[in-house]
């Protein structure tokens, strides 16, 4: 069975280039990956997992506001019973929020630019592989 990982973006944010990197490296890996795009609210990404019955969900952030929109993101997982999909985030994302974001909200792991996509995929496949 393929793992299933959910990717897109939240918000005003609009650049893609990167999530659609992970995205080919992840299809290229033998994953299933669903990218919901541009645009999209907590709220459907968060519908979007459970419905795909994800293993994992990746969202890029370049514009800020990560802390808060996983803070809410989070939660919103919890109250739907997705506690354990894997949760990562990528893209430009300060040094100091990482600890915030892994330890306090609990995002899985957080990708900076740069990242080999083969450590995104070995990442997602040793975390979530059935």
């Amino acid at each position: 069975m393929k793992l299933k990982v959910v990717t897109g973006k939240i918000g005003l944010d609009d650049h893609y280039r990167g999530i659609l990197s992970v995205n080919k490296a992840l299809t290229d890996a033998g994953m299933e990956v669903v990218y919901l795009g541009t645009g999209q609210r907590v709220d459907s990404m968060v519908e979007a997992a459970l419905q795909e019955d994800a293993d994992a969900v990746g969202l890029s952030f370049l514009c800020g506001g990560h802390l808060q929109i996983m803070q809410k993101f989070m939660n919103r997982m919890r109250e739907r019973g997705l506690d354990s999909v894997l949760v990562l985030i990528g893209g430009v994302i300060p040094d100091q929020d990482i600890p915030k974001l892994i330890n306090d909200i609990g995002v899985s792991r957080v990708f900076l630019p740069g990242t080999p996509l083969k450590d995104i995929v070995d990442f997602v496949k040793e975390k979530t592989e059935k």
